[in-house]
């Protein structure tokens, strides 16, 4: 099943993502998806905010990961200039960290993401306003969809 929410500002994005982490637990696996300034990382900084995590969050575009601090660890993977080479990048072990990952451009290396995760597509429908298509897989996901949707 999918569910469509929209969002018509900033603001809505990080309290949609602040629902989201209200039903955190450790290994949760956030894909995201979508053109570039499409409300990735405004997501993840509703997450991040929602963890207590206080530093500023910003696409880690050129480190590849970034770690912070939080009730859980937050693991924020931008995966975009790989172009699908994960080879001897560790990415796969932040699964089982014990921590919440989140994944900007995750559709660009499907091939090693868990089974079980939330997909997140962000669709640019005006200057302000987006669309995001979640598609959970696996029943611990189906379960928060049906929690906060």
């Amino acid at each position: 099943m999918e569910y469509k929410i929209t969002t018509n500002n900033e603001r809505e994005t990080i309290a949609l993502a602040q629902n989201l982490e209200s039903e955190k637990f450790p290994n949760m696996i956030i894909c995201l998806e979508g053109e570039l300034g499409s409300g990735k990382t405004m997501f993840t900084k509703g997450i991040a905010d929602a963890l207590g995590i206080k530093e500023n969050i910003t696409s880690p575009t050129f480190t590849i990961i970034k770690e912070y601090d939080g009730e859980l660890p937050l693991y924020h993977m931008d995966v975009y200039r790989l172009n699908g080479n994960v080879e001897g990048l560790g990415i796969e072990e932040y699964f089982t960290k014990n921590g919440v990952v989140v994944i900007e451009w995750s559709d660009t290396i499907k091939s090693i993401l868990p089974k079980e995760r939330l997909d997140i597509k962000f669709r640019v429908v005006g200057e302000n306003k987006r669309v995001l298509i979640i598609k959970p897989y696996g029943r611990q996901y189906e379960d928060i969809c049906e929690a906060i949707l």
